[in-house]
C-alpha cells in the first residue's frame, strides 16, 4: 500500500488484515465514488485487486478517483456519472445492461451514497426534503439492487453492504427522514438477507460506519473539530473484509465500525 500511506498508516490499527489480493479480478459497485467514505472504498477496493464502478453525482470528483486508480493500480475503473436524486427504473436497467456487457457479473455493490436532509423537528420538516432524502436513501438503493440481482448471482458468492446509522438504529430527535430513511435501509437488508438466505450466494449486511472525517459529518456537526473523529481509512478493514471471501458466510448482520469483530 506505499502508493496509498493514509491507507497504509490506517493498517496498524486494523481488526482484520487482508490479504493483497483479497479482491483479485472482483467487480465491484461503489455509489457516492467521489467523496468521503465512498472515495476511500473505491480506492482501497482497487489497491486490493477489484475492478470498480464509481457512481457519483459530480463527475469531476468521479474523474480525479478514476485518474488515481489508473495511476496507482492495476484495476479496471469506469465512471457513471448519475444524481440518485432523479434515478429510476431506466436509469437502473441501463446501468445493469452497462455493467453486463462490460464484465459480465457483479461481486459487490456499496450502497454508499446518501442525502442528510435538514435537521429540523418533524413539525416543521419540509414535504419535498422528506421526498429527497427517502428517494436518494431508500427508493435509489431499492431500485439499483433490484436491477443488480441478476449479475450479483452470476459469481458463487457476491456482497451487498448498505450503509446505515446509529440513528437508523434509534431514533432520534431532529434527525428527521435521515433517520427514518435509515431504518428502512436496516429493513431492506433484512428482508433481502433473508430472500437469498437459502441460495447462498449473495450476501446483505448494513454497516454503520459512525462518526467519520467526511462532509456530510462537518454538515451533521458544523461545530466538531474534524480531527476528533476517525478518517475513513480507518474504517476500511471492515469494508474489505464485507467484500472479500472472508465474510461469505456473513449475511443478515448489522454492523458497526467501531466496535466489530471479523465473524468466523
Amino acid at each position: 500500500m506505499d502508493h496509498y500511506p493514509e491507507l497504509a498508516a490506517a493498517s496498524s490499527g486494523w481488526r482484520y488484515q487482508p490479504a493483497a489480493d483479497c479482491l483479485a479480478g472482483k467487480v465491484i459497485l461503489v455509489t457516492g465514488a467521489g467523496d468521503g467514505i465512498g472515495r476511500t472504498a473505491a480506492m482501497a477496493y482497487a489497491s486490493f485487486g477489484a475492478n470498480v464502478v464509481l457512481l457519483g453525482r459530480t463527475r469531476s470528483k468521479l474523474e480525479a478517483v478514476f485518474d488515481w486508480i489508473g495511476e496507482h493500480t492495476d484495476t479496471e475503473a469506469v465512471i457513471v456519472p448519475c444524481d440518485l436524486a432523479a434515478f429510476a427504473d431506466d436509469n437502473a436497467a441501463a446501468l445493469s445492461n452497462a455493467i453486463g456487457e462490460a464484465f459480465g457479473r457483479l461481486d459487490g455493490l456499496l450502497h454508499n451514497a446518501s442525502v442528510l436532509g435538514p435537521k429540523v423537528n418533524i413539525a416543521h420538516y419540509p414535504t419535498e426534503e422528506w421526498q429527497k432524502v427517502f428517494q436518494v436513501n431508500v427508493h435509489a438503493t431499492f431500485l439499483l439492487t433490484r436491477a443488480m440481482l441478476p449479475l450479483l448471482e452470476q459469481p458463487a458468492a457476491s456482497s451487498v453492504v448498505l450503509t446505515s446509522s446509529s440513528v437508523g438504529r434509534q431514533g432520534r430527535a431532529y434527525w428527521g427522514a435521515y433517520s427514518a430513511s435509515k431504518f428502512a435501509v436496516e429493513g431492506l437488508m433484512q428482508i433481502l438477507a433473508d430472500e437469498h438466505e437459502h441460495a447462498g450466494r449473495i450476501r446483505f449486511n448494513s454497516l454503520n460506519p459512525g462518526g467519520t472525517r467526511t462532509g456530510m459529518r462537518r454538515s451533521a456537526y458544523p461545530a466538531e473539530n474534524p480531527l476528533d473523529v476517525p478518517a475513513p481509512e480507518a474504517h476500511m478493514d471492515l469494508y474489505l473484509y464485507l467484500m472479500s471471501d472472508a465474510s461469505k458466510d456473513v449475511n443478515g448482520e448489522a454492523l458497526d465500525a467501531r466496535d466489530w469483530a471479523p465473524i468466523g
